[in-house]
């Protein structure tokens, strides 16, 4: 729909600018035909009907001359014809009170008569040699330089209506106008199509994404619940059994009085037993089994126990339904895990919160802090730079098409929160 209305304004634009294009070319081509008509009445009616009687004002030759203007000229679109001496003395008009008349010809007439060029102008009825013109309306005044037999100049002047000449531009504009609507109609039909098609093809590529995402989040599910199987299954289970015989061994050599020996021993089992359950801590963040058989708030619960256990004020806050699809949960478990992780490695906090609540068809969860805090550069992470765990939360909210937000001062804590669809 957008692109239709664009091709739409467009059309309408470059219609509209069409005719004003198309009316001056119609116009400037009217004017052409108006400088053409006078070449063509001066050059084949006016010259051949010139003679030195009427050039000395002899009034037989004024009437044949008349004569012959009323009959071959005068009418539509020339309403009135002038005869002019290079000196501004007017030889002859079908207005006779002109005739003899003298007036101070223009730089028209006068660069017409100089250089033997056709030219034009509007007339101007406050002048004195156009009072007869006065209520003739709007009107065209077209100069020609033409000869005597004798090789006397004069300056041939026909007024035509000038609202002649613009219904002449208007049917040239006409003519075309059809043409250029019609072509500019087509422009946009065969357009539309091509923007249906190139929406469905947008469309599908869209959830074609849409698709990926989905396979990649199983398929990076589905990993990470191999990696923990395979970690609690294989290397887990190899260091408890390793503690448990290292720790019979150091039993045996107290009995035999090696108590230096069994001393190293239970050392080494004690740190075989730390790293197990490193381990199923970091198998807890792999595949929290928590989140699919107790629900979001039980992880998060199990999420926060291990900074209980150090000390650290923990607190889960629950507002609205929190039922949310699987995929839902999931985003927001690993926000919440990847902001507590920064939040214990880096922040040294004494109180993390992590509050979830619903409104509508959004689901919200924020991760607040009281720890050192730090400078949010949005610049540097939206180029992919800076502090890898925060990337990490931005990498995880575009990838579900999540709105997250990291406020943070130093020493003034820090506050994750991230928006997304409940389904």
């Amino acid at each position: 729909m957008r692109f239709a209305l664009a091709g739409i304004v467009a059309l309408a634009v470059v219609g509209v600018a069409s005719f004003f294009v198309m009316r001056h070319i119609g116009t400037t081509e009217a004017l052409g035909n108006a400088r053409d008509l006078t070449r063509v009445v001066g050059r084949g009616i006016v010259e051949p009907n010139l003679n030195e009687a009427l050039l000395r004002g002899k009034p037989a030759a004024v009437r044949r001359f008349d004569r012959i203007m009323h009959r071959q000229v005068l009418g539509d679109p020339i309403v009135r014809v002038k005869l002019w001496t290079p000196s501004g003395r007017v030889v002859y008009s079908d207005a006779h009170g002109l005739i003899g008349d003298r007036f101070t010809l223009g730089g028209d007439e006068v660069a017409s008569l100089r250089t033997g060029n056709v030219a034009s102008d509007v007339t101007d009825h406050s002048l004195p040699e156009n009072r007869y013109e006065s209520g003739q309306g709007e009107l065209l005044e077209v100069y020609l330089p033409v000869q005597t037999p004798a090789g006397s100049p004069l300056l041939f002047e026909a007024y035509q209506r000038f609202g002649s000449i613009a219904s002449s531009g208007h049917d040239i504009w006409l003519a075309f106008a059809p043409a250029l609507i019609a072509a500019l109609v087509v422009l946009e039909l065969v357009q539309l199509p091509l923007a249906a098609s190139m929406a469905r093809r947008v469309r599908r590529g869209n959830e074609e994404r849409e698709e990926l995402l989905e396979r990649a989040f199983d398929a990076s599910e589905a990993e990470r619940r191999r990696i923990a199987g395979d970690l609690h299954d294989g290397i887990v289970q190899d260091l408890a059994g390793l503690s448990f015989s290292l720790s019979a061994d150091a039993e045996r050599l107290d009995s035999t009085g090696s108590s230096q020996a069994a001393d190293a021993l239970r050392r080494g089992a004690d740190q075989t037993r730390q790293s197990v359950r490193q381990l199923r801590s970091l198998l807890v963040e792999l595949h929290p089994p928590r989140l699919r058989e107790a629900g979001l708030v039980a992880a998060l619960s199990d999420l926060l126990a291990p900074l209980a256990a150090r000390g650290i004020d923990t607190r889960v806050d629950v507002r609205g339904d929190v039922e949310l699809a699987p995929k839902t949960e999931a985003l927001l478990f690993r926000v919440a895990q990847e902001a507590t992780r920064n939040a214990s490695s880096h922040a040294g906090p004494t109180r993390v919160e992590i509050l979830v609540a619903t409104a509508g068809e959004r689901a919200s969860l924020t991760v607040q802090d009281d720890g050192r805090g730090f400078t949010v550069d949005d610049a540097a992470l939206a180029r992919g730079k800076g502090h890898l765990g925060l990337q990490l939360l931005r990498d995880l909210a575009d990838d579900a098409g999540a709105a997250l937000e990291i406020e943070s001062e130093p020493g003034q804590g820090t506050r994750v929160s991230v928006q997304v669809e409940r389904r």
